[in-house]
């Protein structure tokens, strides 16, 4: 099989490489990777870290409203595709660049393939929301990461096959966690100590564009005893100093350069616990045994918060203090995405779609 795999933000560099493995095993796979990201430290350390082969192409598309951003990668994936002539086109979850390379593919040819397919907020104010449930209608082939997922797609009529697959998110930190939570591995951050801090991440427009969230968030987090570390993402960055609040958010909190990878994983891992907005995160947490504290009214990954894993709180300082100082003990955790080998599943039903036996 001739396959391009899309991928454009950090979340899809942390999915595409368990796959990536699997695919080039044996088959022909083209990365694209269309700059929707293009920071170093939210792009070229990924690729550098999990050893992802270097893009075939790289877009270099970078920043923009949704609309112009959307039809640049559109345009310039449009030539990629008819210059490379893929049997299946590979996206991954709910970026614009997921969106682009679905609405390109769905008038090609190609057998277009989703992973992590399924999700809802069922919330259509987050841009995020509307770029998966376009790209799960556009798909010949929906790779849900849990049975809730699936049941999604067959309630919305989804025209396409649907196969359950487990999350490749799991793998990828199971691949990695070894490396990254190595006693011998220098510490992100020196003087912090395990369990005696929180880690937070905001980057969602819902939050960092409304003065009013952001504030909400940036006293809740400081309301607690305990340091709060903020890898701070250039979007945040900006909208703190856009806002006039970044001088009050340097104060209270600990303000640090976005992270690679592992060095993240290693910051999560040794948190008490963690205050996020990004979906992968909430993931990340659930698999390394830390409770979440979500800046969300909802969430996709709706099983953490039913198995009391995760905690929905907002913007709402109140709430999201008394949830990270919260000591409750949590109940044991489930089985919810699969046991690490859904990059295994993705490629065999993949095969299957496609009608391609392998020796392996």
């Amino acid at each position: 099989m001739r396959i391009c795999s899309v991928v454009g933000a950090r979340p899809q560099f942390v999915k595409a490489f368990p796959i990536s493995r699997r695919l080039r095993a044996d088959h022909e796979e083209l990365l694209i990777h269309t700059g929707q990201h293009y920071d170093e430290a939210l792009s070229g350390v990924f690729f550098e870290e999990l050893d992802i082969p270097e893009p075939e192409y790289n877009l270099g598309v970078g920043s923009g409203g949704h609309a112009a951003q959307t039809a640049e990668m559109m345009g310039r994936l449009d030539e990629v595709f008819d210059a490379e002539s893929p049997d299946v086109v590979l996206v991954y979850g709910d970026t614009n660049s997921t969106l682009a390379a679905a609405l390109v593919a769905a008038k090609r040819d190609p057998t277009l393939v989703h992973v992590e397919a399924g999700l809802r907020s069922n919330n259509w104010e987050m841009p995020e929301e509307v770029n998966r449930v376009l790209t799960d209608h556009c798909s010949d082939l929906l790779l849900a990461p849990a049975e809730n997922a699936a049941s999604n797609l067959r309630d919305d009529n989804i025209r396409g096959e649907v196969v359950v697959t487990g999350d490749v998110m799991y793998d990828a930190v199971l691949a990695v966690r070894d490396e990254a939570l190595n006693e011998g591995r220098p510490f992100p951050i020196a003087d912090l100590r395990a369990e005696e801090y929180v880690l937070a991440t905001v980057h969602r427009a819902a939050n960092t564009d409304d003065p009013d969230r952001l504030a909400g968030i940036l006293d809740g987090l400081a309301a607690i005893e305990r340091p709060v570390v903020v890898p701070l993402h250039p979007r945040t960055e900006d909208a703190l100093r856009g806002h006039g609040l970044y001088q009050h958010a340097a104060e209270q909190l600990r303000l640090v350069d976005p992270v690679g990878y592992l060095d993240f994983l290693q910051l999560l891992s040794n948190a008490s616990k963690v205050a996020t907005d990004s979906g992968g995160v909430q993931k990340e947490a659930f698999y390394l045994d830390v409770p979440c504290v979500t800046l969300r009214e909802e969430t996709e990954w709706v099983e953490t918060v039913e198995a009391g894993w995760n905690v929905l709180v907002g913007s709402d300082a109140e709430r999201i203090a008394a949830a990270l100082t919260d000591r409750t003990e949590l109940p044991p955790k489930p089985t919810l995405y699969g046991g690490g080998d859904a990059a295994a599943r993705t490629v065999a039903a993949l095969e299957e779609t496609m009608g391609v036996v392998t020796q392996n």
